[in-house]
């Protein structure tokens, strides 16, 4: 069990410059989980991390990830933001590789060099395919006409260790255009694998990257939209191999998130499907922003 005061950092994930991508907090400390979750709640980021020892288990870190609400198996910016502060401030030196201890299993995270800013490479757990969903149904649930649908590929729950639900539209209009009636979500998913939704079309706004991308979670209350999304696009990494979206079983993409939201964002996809598992890795930046002393 841990004492206050105890270290934290903030860092901006999937971030091409300071104060953009997913803001993620980083607490260095064992606690209970309810005073986890309280810690959670008061930094009020998408998700906050726990680094619950100093010193590595079975080649990994422990690590545990909360939202304000709940916590989580697994989450992918929060993944790359921990293993970024593991390396610069408790191995304190150049690393090929931090591993982590979350609930979902050990997940590598590899540190790709060049000029200007480590790629941070996580290897995620392999996806499973789930429920495939009516596009007339889910069109109107996200506020579309079935129209906007690329029914050319399915709508279908996609897990790296988080459902997500790959929805195809054919443009960024559309993307942007979603507006999610929550009732009807949550009736539409309620008995399936299905939770959260992640939407993307082919149209991005910058011309080096292949696909525009929104995330919505629907929880118990309410919808929000997320910044940088790791899980969703490990699953979408998977999807895009498994149903050759780009005419191939291998995948290397950029896609844009977040600007909607004035946190502009890329991840960095890399998967190939083998047959009977795919293979699934998601990269991007990490930028420092802060840190200091929780009392």
């Amino acid at each position: 069990m841990t004492n206050f005061p105890v270290p934290f950092y903030i860092v901006d994930v999937f971030a091409e410059e300071k104060y953009a991508g997913n803001q993620l907090a980083v607490i260095r400390g064992d606690f209970p989980s309810d005073v986890m979750q309280k810690i959670a709640l008061e930094m009020n980021y998408a998700e906050t991390t726990f680094i619950t020892s100093d010193s590595p288990r079975d080649g990994g870190y422990d690590v545990r990830i909360f939202t304000n609400n709940e916590e989580l198996p697994f989450a992918g910016h929060p993944t790359l933001g921990t293993a970024y502060i593991i390396a610069r401030e408790l191995i304190g030196g150049a690393v090929d590789t931090v591993t982590l201890n979350l609930k979902v299993g050990q997940i590598p995270v590899k540190f790709e060099r060049n000029s200007e800013s480590d790629t941070l490479w996580m290897t995620q757990k392999a996806p499973q395919f789930g429920d495939i969903f009516d596009a007339a149904a889910f069109a109107a649930a996200l506020g579309l006409s079935v129209e906007d649908i690329d029914t050319r590929f399915p709508i279908q729950t996609v897990s790296t260790g988080l459902p997500w639900v790959m929805t195809p539209l054919k443009t960024r209009d559309a993307v942007e255009r979603v507006r999610i009636n929550s009732d009807a979500y949550r009736q539409l998913v309620e008995g399936t694998d299905g939770r959260w939704a992640l939407v993307f079309a082919p149209e991005p706004i910058h011309a080096d990257n292949h696909l525009h991308a929104r995330a919505f979670v629907v929880d118990h209350v309410d919808v929000w939209e997320d910044a940088a999304t790791g899980s969703a696009n490990g699953g979408l990494a998977g999807y895009l191999a498994r149903y050759k979206y780009f005419g191939s079983e291998s995948v290397d993409a950029r896609v844009e998130q977040g600007y909607p939201m004035r946190r502009p964002s890329l991840l960095l996809l890399r998967s190939h499907d083998h047959g009977d598992v795919v293979d699934v890795h998601v990269g991007g930046h990490v930028v420092s922003i802060a840190r200091g002393e929780l009392l």
